[in-house]
């Protein structure tokens, strides 16, 4: 392990190898995640911890880029903690790390709110966690992801739909060069919804100020979540917009007013029928994530064609890119979200660099915009 204070600490950010704090009770996952983390080149564990008390003591002399962060500590929880190191460390991101329990998904939705950058689902046991190699590979992942970049927060304590840059309008929003498409002349007769970095939050506040819409169309989303969190999603999204919001079930038709989120740990699709119906199924990751954004995408375009509206959310990686420009090729439009309300502008730019987008917009113009176009109106 690295020396806890040395002439790192003193690099100016961005330089240098990436900076890991650990904090977890169990003495096997700190030592199993340190060595996964010092095995890969550009990483440095700086420090860890058995509590929240502990690394908040030790966060502005160890200076870390980043924490892992688990929720379940004695003396003090990552939760009771998370606010304490960013007031210690503002530029920190932190990465919160449960077990896939009910009560942990809460705290990580409620931890997202306070400023955690994402969550990484843990396994149940320590002989689980040693065999994981997806666990492993999204911790390195990330780690690395979110290690060298600035991600925007929404303000700690603020309400769930309250984000970064709110207020923004197109005009005032970041200006790059990409190739726009037209909208589709077609009204939509489906929305279809790719997130994931920052995607909770976004998702309330676009699905909260569209809902007088979606009586006309339904709602069908990919946020790249795991098990346990999809169902507290779509309790959370249904109670922001006053409609039905739930896991989507192999088999059943695709109605509208009703917001379909795609199960954790499966991928969802839409099947062409008489009455287009979901499949849930578990093929192979795409992009590392199930549920993924392109295969949805791309059922949604060769479903609906040019009555496909497809909007792409704030995250990290490329997902949903493939699929956008499958729904601009069939005649629908793409939406992507700006970068100045991105908590990680990856996915949206993404969609935008390979030229699938009508418009890159904050949230309440994506909703605005969404709006008028299944109402037949123009933007």
């Amino acid at each position: 392990m690295a020396p806890l204070a040395s002439a790192a600490s003193e690099l100016p950010e961005g330089e240098g190898p990436i900076r890991v704090m650990i904090v977890d009770d169990s003495a096997v996952v700190r030592g199993l995640v340190s060595r996964w983390l010092e095995e890969t080149p550009g990483i440095d564990v700086v420090a860890r911890h058995a509590n929240g008390k502990l690394a908040v003591a030790d966060v502005a002399r160890s200076a870390p880029d980043i924490v892992l962060l688990d929720v379940e500590m004695p003396v003090m929880d990552g939760l009771e903690a998370l606010p304490l190191l960013l007031e210690a460390r503002p530029s920190l991101k932190v990465l919160m790390v449960s077990t896939l329990t009910r009560r942990n998904a809460e705290i990580s939705f409620k931890a997202l709110s306070l400023g955690a950058i994402d969550y990484v689902p843990k396994p149940d046991s320590n002989f689980q966690l040693s065999l994981s190699s997806d666990f492993r590979g999204e911790v390195i992942r990330k780690v690395k992801a979110f290690g060298r970049t600035r991600p925007h927060r929404a303000p700690r304590g603020a309400p769930a739909q309250q984000l970064p840059g709110e207020g923004a309008t197109a005009a005032t929003s970041p200006k790059v060069a990409f190739s726009y498409r037209e909208y589709s002349l077609v009204p939509p007769r489906v929305i279809a919804i790719g997130s994931s970095t920052g995607g909770p939050q976004v998702l309330g506040t676009v699905l909260a100020a569209l809902s007088p819409a979606l009586s006309l169309v339904p709602v069908l989303i990919a946020q790249h979540m795991p098990p346990v969190f999809t169902g507290i999603l779509a309790e959370r999204l249904s109670k922001a917009t006053g409609r039905e919001a739930k896991e989507g079930e192999h088999g059943e038709p695709v109605r509208p007013g009703t917001i379909y989120i795609a199960p954790g740990g499966h991928h969802m699709t839409v099947l062409r029928h008489a009455s287009p119906l979901l499949r849930i199924g578990n093929e192979p990751p795409v992009h590392f994530c199930r549920p993924a954004v392109d295969p949805l995408f791309r059922s949604v375009a060769d479903t609906f064609g040019p009555a496909a509206l497809g909007i792409v959310l704030t995250g990290m990686g490329y997902d949903g890119a493939a699929g956008a420009r499958r729904i601009a090729d069939a005649g629908g439009s793409v939406i992507a979200q700006d970068e100045g309300s991105s908590v990680v502008w990856g996915m949206p730019a993404a969609a935008a660099s390979v030229g699938a987008c009508a418009a890159v917009l904050p949230p309440r113009d994506i909703a605005e915009t969404a709006a008028k176009l299944v109402r037949g109106m123009r933007p």
